[in-house]
């Protein structure tokens, strides 16, 4: 299947939009019910509320959506519609888009790696505007595609592999482990690296596993 496009004023158009927005509903609201299903447990095993240890919501961030924008094509503004597949916003300091609370420091930006090895936190940058409609990679990307993940992990003790490295991993089945081993990504500090000298996001913070849940 080919790359293809449609008018967004055009009938197919309007049927992308309309499925698209109510996929992203469906997905802002499957968060907060995993958010909530997460405090109720903490609060079970910890005997606290969320208040009293503190857990709340940072940041909630999407990718693999069409947003309507405002950005510079051949030397003038026009609206276009910024469809990020493999993609997030990446908006630098100052862009009024970017929440009041990140605005100095621009769009903050999570780039997972895998799960055994680190992601990031980075931010938006100016270069982004130029070259990326201001987007950037919104994680590691694959270097084997599902079906040769769980080819290539066949024999191996993938959950004793990742306690080896302190991380411990709770699944219902492990096939979705064996699809999303470390060794199925790219290293991920090496793409983020490629954003940061290209000036489209820069890093900001390298984050570590310690638990994984896989439904």
């Amino acid at each position: 299947i080919q790359l293809a496009a449609a008018p967004l004023d055009s009938e197919e158009g309007r049927a992308y939009l309309g499925a698209m927005r109510c996929a992203a509903n469906y997905a802002w609201a499957n968060r907060q019910v995993m958010l909530h299903s997460v405090r109720e447990t903490f609060a079970r095993v910890l005997g606290a509320g969320p208040r009293e240890i503190g857990m709340r919501l940072l940041y909630d961030v999407c990718h693999n959506i069409a947003k309507i924008e405002e950005h510079e094509v051949d030397g003038r503004r026009i609206e276009v519609c910024v469809h990020r597949k493999g993609a997030t916003r990446a908006f630098p300091p100052g862009h009024p888009d970017v929440p009041a609370a990140y605005r100095e420091s621009g769009q903050p930006v999570l780039i997972p790696g895998s799960m055994g090895t680190y992601s990031y936190v980075c931010a938006g940058a100016a270069g982004a505007m130029k070259g990326t409609f201001g987007s950037t990679c919104h994680g590691a990307g694959r270097r084997m595609s599902r079906t040769r993940a769980k080819q290539a992990s066949r024999g191996r003790d993938l959950l004793a592999e990742m306690e080896s490295h302190g991380v411990l991993v709770r699944a219902t089945g492990m096939r979705t482990v064996a699809e999303e081993m470390p060794h199925a990504y790219k290293d991920v500090a090496d793409v983020v690296e490629v954003m940061e000298r290209a000036g489209v996001s820069r890093r900001v913070a390298r984050l570590l596993p310690i638990g994984v849940v896989k439904g």
